[in-house]
C-alpha cells in the first residue's frame, strides 16, 4: 500500500482547513488557537501548526493531507509538514486586497518545493467576489514561468477540492486515470 503526501498552502482564510476537512475519509486534525493578531478581523480562530486528514484511493493508496498555518509567522512549520510532499495546493482568497501579492509570495516561498514537485491553484471566494477572475490570475502567472491548473473551489464543496487534487496528481503524472 502506498502513501502520498500533499501540502495545502495559502493566507489565512482561504479555506485550507476547510478544504481538508470537506474532502477527509476521517475526522481532520487542527491545531486551530484563538486568532490573537490582525487575523482576528478575518476570523476568531487560526490553524498555528498543521491541519491533517486523509483521504483514501482505489487500491488501498492513501493521500495524506497536510495543511500549512497561513500566518508567516508559524512558517518555521511550512518546512516541516513538506518534507516527503509530492505536491502543493495553494488556495487563493478572491476578497483578499490583493490576491496577486498572496500569489506571488507563496509561489515564491514553496519554489524550491515546487521545482521538485508541482502547484494546482485553487481560488476562493470567487462567489463574493468575482474579480479578479481566473482568466486574470492565468494571465497574470505567465510572467512568473509557470502554468499550473487554476481553479474557482468552494473548500466546502468535496467535489471542487477533489478536482483540484486531480489536477494536481494529473500534473504530476498525465499517465494516471481517474
Amino acid at each position: 500500500m502506498s502513501h502520498y503526501k500533499i501540502i495545502f498552502t495559502g493566507p489565512v482564510g482561504a479555506g485550507k482547513t476547510t478544504a481538508i476537512a470537506s474532502i477527509s475519509d476521517q475526522a481532520p486534525v487542527q491545531t486551530d488557537a484563538s486568532a490573537s493578531d490582525m487575523t482576528k478581523s478575518r476570523k476568531a480562530a487560526t490553524t498555528v501548526a498543521m491541519d491533517y486528514g486523509i483521504m483514501k484511493l482505489a487500491g488501498g493508496e492513501k493521500l495524506h493531507l497536510y495543511g500549512t498555518p497561513g500566518q508567516e509567522r508559524f512558517d518555521f512549520m511550512w518546512d516541516i509538514l513538506k518534507t516527503g510532499g509530492i505536491g502543493l495546493i495553494l488556495l487563493l482568497d478572491n476578497t483578499r486586497a490583493d490576491p496577486f501579492q498572496d500569489m506571488r509570495f507563496f509561489l515564491d516561498a514553496f519554489k524550491d518545493f515546487i521545482d521538485k514537485t508541482q502547484v494546482a491553484i485553487g481560488v476562493t471566494q470567487m462567489d463574493l467576489s468575482s474579480t479578479p477572475t481566473i482568466d486574470d490570475y492565468h494571465t497574470h502567472i505567465q510572467g512568473l514561468g509557470i502554468n499550473p491548473p487554476i481553479f474557482a473551489v468552494d473548500p466546502r464543496a468535496k467535489k471542487d477540492v477533489s478536482i483540484l487534487i486531480q489536477a494536481l496528481l494529473y500534473s504530476l503524472d498525465p499517465e494516471l486515470e481517474e
